[in-house]
């Protein structure tokens, strides 16, 4: 390809509503281009990129037993109405109308339609196992797009489903994907981490995420992990042991009593006020989820993990409760309290997190302004039962719940995940297979999810420097572009031209900046599109030698032309 023919515009400038380092790069390499809000054009050299990670995934997933398939982009409420999922996915399902008013959506995943194929499809336990999969646009109408291609509305992702006959075929199947996964991501030129995670709204009941761990600004996720042994977790399902602390009040408290507390609205003020440790304080937090109002008890000094809590009554959407609705509630109910005075009562759905077992003589809000009750014990706050959880979000310094050496955190940025389904789809949607018995049985169900998009923009968050992108070789544009100084030298052109066709005749994917622009502009875009070999042809090829550079290392070597290209058609057999 000549650079003077290819498709591309690199800018000066970052756009302005980038916040991320692939979105930036990206757009100013001339990548990708905005549509709308979360939907982008891929341009030429963009889609080569996505090609080539899609090839890698067909090739692995295809040596791992897979066959590809490709269902259709829109499809029909029924399905959704079969699992459940139609109102209980939320508003990220885009729904639409037809001409004749049937209703439809635009797929953000596929367990529906791939359930409806193998209920008619796979019939019986002869055909079993099987594992299908595609690789295909998705939608989500997500609330806040942003990061680019991290999340956008529109992507393009793998997802792969298999049907086994009981839960050993499908642990089989897991591990096999997992580690067809850890090859793809490493053909990819990515170090990836692979934690325990929620199911979300796939459902199901062991998940694992692939991260690429990352110190830039896009890891979206905090990623919880042991340095001695092989623990790891996505921050809304790690869990840890607590170093030990005070959480028995009888030093502070020799009675339980109501005292003044006034104008304690946060843990701070309360814990100044009484001059305690917040480790002896219970606090009460109103959550909304789904629309309905909950309460939450942990202990002061720790956070709640809203997916965790939100799991435990089966949600889709939770969100903290406003002062307003707060005040509501407790009109409600009888009370006559202001955040910072909440506590525990029937009447409303209510989980307590684990750390509260061990608290005794503590400190607790009443539902009234002002006041707390000092020295209580879990007897004293006049519930029913307890619905013991864990809700609380771990925190660094925390113990590993394996062997119990300090966890650390950092940040990851999803590309995969794998869940075990069971029958979540199957058995609702009655897909089921006969045994040799004649006895019918919904299948047992994996699923298998990787973001080629997100690959991509991973990939630029974790090799790049500040004049460019940093391609891993094997999912490049380009391998290699060709610099002549000077177009306007006649040896400078005939030898980069001849470079330029050895390397083609050897099947190396090059481009010849052929431009009539000055050396430093070449030599930048060459640097911001991200080519991960350079071959410049200068001055020095009156004396027979170019000079190459490796992208990734900046490495600069002096070298015959032939010596040139055949380093280069040797790095490119071995990708």
């Amino acid at each position: 390809m000549k650079m003077s023919k290819l498709f591309v515009q690199t800018l000066r400038e970052y756009p302005s509503d980038a916040e991320v380092i692939s979105h930036k790069m990206l757009v100013r390499a001339g990548y990708i281009r905005k549509l709308t809000s979360g939907v982008y054009n891929f341009l030429p050299l963009m889609w080569k990129v996505l090609k080539k990670i899609e090839n890698i995934i067909r090739e692995e997933m295809d040596a791992a037993g897979a066959q590809e398939l490709l269902m259709p982009f829109v499809q029909p409420k029924e399905l959704w109405e079969e699992s459940g999922r139609w109102e209980a996915y939320g508003k990220e399902l885009m729904r639409l109308k037809d001409r004749h008013d049937r209703i439809m959506c635009l797929g953000p995943t596929h367990e529906e339609v791939i359930t409806s194929i193998a209920r008619d499809g796979l019939k019986s336990y002869k055909q079993l196992p099987v594992n299908l999969y595609q690789i295909q646009s998705k939608f989500r109408d997500e609330v806040r797009p942003r990061y680019g291609l991290l999340r956008g509305r529109e992507f393009i992702m793998k997802d792969a489903y298999s049907f086994d006959i009981d839960e050993a075929g499908l642990d089989k199947e897991y591990q096999n994907m997992a580690e067809a996964y850890k090859k793809i991501f490493k053909r990819c030129g990515l170090d990836t981490k692979m934690v325990q995670s929620d199911s979300g709204a796939i459902g199901g009941s062991v998940s694992h995420e692939f991260m690429v761990i990352t110190d830039t600004d896009a890891g979206e996720n905090d990623v919880f992990y042991c340095n001695e042994c092989d623990y790891s977790a996505n921050s809304n399902h790690a869990v840890s042991k607590l170093p030990q602390t005070i959480t028995d009040g009888h030093e502070y408290f020799n009675k339980k009593e109501i005292v003044d507390t006034p104008n304690t609205h946060t843990i701070e003020e309360l814990c100044k006020f009484l001059n305690i440790p917040s480790t002896i304080i219970l606090k009460t937090l109103v959550y909304i989820i789904d629309k309905k109002p909950v309460l939450a008890l942990i202990r002061a000094d720790k956070n709640i993990e809203e997916t965790k809590l939100m799991n435990v009554f089966g949600g889709i959407d939770i969100r903290i409760a406003s002062s307003a609705e707060i005040a509501e509630l407790m009109s409600e109910n009888g009370f006559d309290a202001v955040p910072g005075f909440i506590g525990p009562f029937d009447g409303i759905p209510i989980v307590v997190d684990e750390t509260v077992k061990d608290m005794k003589n503590f400190v607790v809000g009443i539902n009234q302004t002002d006041k707390h009750m000092v020295g209580a014990n879990l007897n004293d706050l006049g519930l029913k039962e307890f619905n013991y959880k864990d809700i609380r979000l771990v925190e660094e310094g925390d113990y590993c719940p394996q062997c119990g050496k300090p966890l650390f955190v950092t940040k990851g940025i999803e590309v995969g995940n794998i869940f075990k389904l069971g029958t979540k789809y199957s058995k609702p949607m009655n897909a089921v297979y006969t045994d040799e018995n004649g006895k019918s049985h919904p299948y047992i169900m994996g699923c298998y999810g990787i973001g080629v998009t997100r690959t991509a923009a991973a990939a630029v968050e974790a090799h790049h420097d500040e004049f460019g992108i940093k391609w891993p070789i094997s999912i490049a544009p380009y391998h290699v572009v060709v610099i002549p100084v000077s177009t306007n030298d006649k040896l400078q052109m005939e030898c980069a031209e001849k470079i330029y066709n050895e390397l083609l005749a050897q099947g190396v994917e090059v481009v010849l900046d052929d431009r009539d622009e000055r050396a430093g502009v070449k030599f930048k875009d060459a640097d911001l599109i991200g080519f991960p070999y350079r071959i410049t042809v200068g001055k020095t090829i009156s004396d027979g030698l170019v000079e190459c550079k490796v992208r990734e290392t900046g490495e600069l070597t002096t070298v015959t032309p032939d010596s040139a290209v055949k380093n280069i058609v040797d790095i490119v057999k071995n990708i």
